[in-house]
């Protein structure tokens, strides 16, 4: 090989220089190349399970196979490594391998978004990159108050970096009975959020519907808030009265009895002995009952 092609590689066999743009063009199609693998955007809510598959696998043993996890701004760690799953990694309990050589996560958490990458070998050239955004609905701040008259849904869709868009209108809230509900989109570099503000009372038995919209406007992931009136709660309520009359009771009850010292002990005793005692949600009220 002549070595001018060696300490000049602008210059071709024939002698002629390749321009500087020809060279830039073919190093970009190089890299997009080693990039040009397979993409999947998956879209779930907490506790869920999701199936990520490693596309074009024809080595069922899955021997060489290695998935990779990277989160927002954090380094690439080996969630399974040459077929195993790494025992050190945070999901390692609720990992496992399909005979396609996917990877399953059992019960996802918000800590499980991010870029997950299927690997052949030592080679990136094919792989199959799947990026999974998690939607989570809560109030927002979560301590509110009962003193406030107005309360706050948050809709929080947890995604890596920018590869999932937020765009303007991404979010759509619903009712139960089908009504649309308007409310304010915010981002930042790892979540879309909307926030939906209505009064206290309207929560209590009603169910809120967040809705995720790509740019078709086609839903990729809903999630619900209901928060249910519950009859513990209505009871609690009711009870707290009668309690505190039933203590007060109690309290006149045994002032009246000390008072009574005239009366033969034996007859507590005798009340006692009859039963003569009524129970009131942990208290025990005393009646005495002339014959």
């Amino acid at each position: 090989m002549n070595k001018n092609l060696i300490q000049h590689p602008s210059v071709t066999e024939d002698g002629h220089r390749m321009a500087p743009l020809a060279l830039i063009l073919i190093f970009l199609l190089h890299f997009e190349a080693g990039l040009s693998g397979k993409r999947y955007y998956l879209y779930h809510t907490p506790g869920q399970d999701v199936t990520m598959t490693c596309a074009n696998v024809s080595d069922t043993k899955c021997s060489n196979i290695n998935w990779l996890y990277n989160a927002a701004k954090t380094e690439t760690i080996y969630d399974v490594q040459d077929g195993n799953i790494i025992k050190s990694s945070v999901r390692a309990a609720r990992l496992s391998l399909g005979p396609d050589c996917s990877v399953v996560i059992r019960n996802i958490t918000a800590e499980d978004v991010g870029l997950y990458t299927c690997r052949r070998g030592r080679n990136p050239g094919q792989d199959a990159a799947t990026f999974l955004s998690v939607l989570t609905i809560s109030l927002f701040p979560p301590d509110t108050g009962p003193q406030m008259d107005e309360v706050t849904l948050q809709c929080s869709l947890l995604r890596f970096s920018k590869d999932v868009r937020c765009r303007e209108n991404s979010f759509s809230w619903m009712d139960e009975a089908g009504t649309l509900l308007l409310g304010e989109q915010s981002q930042s570099e790892t979540q879309c959020v909307s926030r939906l503000t209505v009064k206290r009372q309207s929560l209590d038995n009603r169910t809120y519907t967040c809705w995720f919209v790509d740019e078709e406007n086609n839903v990729k992931i809903q999630t619900e808030y209901t928060r249910v009136l519950t009859t513990d709660w209505t009871l609690s309520y009711i009870m707290l009265p009668l309690r505190v009359t039933g203590l007060i009771l109690m309290i006149v009850i045994t002032v009246l009895l000390i008072r009574d010292r005239g009366e033969d002990t034996h007859v507590m005793k005798g009340l006692i002995n009859r039963n003569h005692i009524l129970g009131f949600n942990g208290f025990s009220l005393l009646f005495y009952f002339s014959q």
